[in-house]
């Protein structure tokens, strides 16, 4: 007798914030698995907010296309970017302009990268533009090379930007 997998209802996410509105997914794969073998996050979007990461100002006007335990604990500023909310208290972001500009951006996720990765987990599956972040994520790794390179290991005052900067991109700097 052969058994079947069961697999999640397929759910759809409509979403309605300050950047998008009337936007809608399908969630098709589990939440947190049945990721692309290449793709192995070292931290959740869960752990990433709770670390701070953007300054605390990339997710507060969408809490409710996420599960609300994300942000139980989530550094999060109600008005402006505060990078002293972010893990490493520096700021290693570029403006979502700058973001733009180089055409990093794709429509269906207009806040960049950790959108992505949020619906990601949460089981959007795009499979051109997963393919193109889960390059761009790979491209970040460089990082963790320079940091071993030119840091003592465990030295969290060492190269604080490219630590927070792979915070941003769910690398667990505070490892290496």
């Amino acid at each position: 007798m052969v058994q079947e997998m069961s697999r999640p209802p397929r759910r759809i996410v409509t979403v309605d914030d300050r950047m998008q509105s009337g936007y809608s997914y399908a969630l098709t794969a589990q939440e947190g698995r049945d990721f692309d073998p290449e793709f192995r996050p070292e931290l959740t979007p869960r752990e990433m907010l709770a670390l701070g990461v953007f300054g605390g100002k990339y997710m507060t006007d969408c809490r409710n296309e996420f599960p609300a335990d994300w942000f139980a604990h989530a550094r999060l500023s109600p008005t402006r970017r505060d990078p002293s909310l972010n893990y490493f208290g520096v700021d290693a972001s570029q403006p979502l302009a700058e973001w733009r500009r180089k055409g990093w951006i794709h429509p269906d996720d207009p806040r960049g990268w950790f959108q992505w990765y949020c619906r990601y987990w949460l089981g959007r599956r795009a499979p051109e533009e997963d393919a193109r972040q889960i390059k761009r994520w790979k491209a970040i790794r460089r990082h963790v090379a320079q940091i071993r390179r030119h840091c003592e290991p465990g030295d969290p005052h060492c190269r604080p930007r490219q630590r927070q900067a792979l915070l941003h991109w769910a690398y667990d700097s505070r490892k290496i």
